[in-house]
């Protein structure tokens, strides 16, 4: 494979979280999330994407919406549990995406917001469709995800060179 084929990155932001008096980093799903990550999942399983990697950030939200919406799939990509996903700025993402390995073709990352609406408006210069107005007018829910290609090797991802393939949240099932 070579470093200027295609690439793809998913960005999906955790599902609905309750809201608790432990720590943010704790905080598990609520009974609309539980719901909703199964549903994200099949939507990824609709895409075609046999992700190569899965980078998941380490707070309970996240791996919970992992664990529910992994199901789906059929094929499980191997799963790292990425501590800098968590709280990380847009800048911060880009450097943790620059350190992909070559051989992923196919990435899905498992964060946060206001980071995930942020790498994946930050990354696209072009979209099909109304894939970025649909984006800016949903604010990035819990739940949403957005499909972005590039061309190049990890460490040339920067802003502005994706093309924004697809945008979907819960509420469009």
């Amino acid at each position: 494979m070579s470093a200027e084929s295609p690439r793809r990155i998913v960005l999906l932001r955790h599902a609905k979280a309750e809201w608790s008096d432990g720590t943010d980093h704790d905080r598990p799903l609520a009974e609309r999330g539980r719901v909703d990550a199964p549903a994200v999942g099949l939507k990824l399983a609709e895409t075609g994407i046999a992700f190569d990697l899965a980078l998941c950030s380490t707070a309970a939200r996240t791996r919970e919406t992992w664990k529910l919406a992994v199901h789906a799939l059929p094929h499980r990509p191997k799963t790292l549990y990425e501590d800098r996903l968590y709280e990380a700025s847009l800048g911060e993402l880009i450097a943790l995406l620059n350190e992909t390995p070559d051989e992923v073709t196919d990435l899905l990352v498992i964060g946060h917001n206001p980071g995930m609406h942020a790498l994946a408006d930050g990354l696209t210069g072009r979209s099909e469709g109304d894939t970025r107005t649909r984006m800016a007018r949903s604010g990035f829910p819990t739940s949403a995800l957005a499909v972005v290609s590039f061309t190049g090797p990890w460490k040339s991802l920067e802003l502005g060179v994706g093309t924004l393939l697809d945008f979907w949240t819960p509420k469009d099932h």
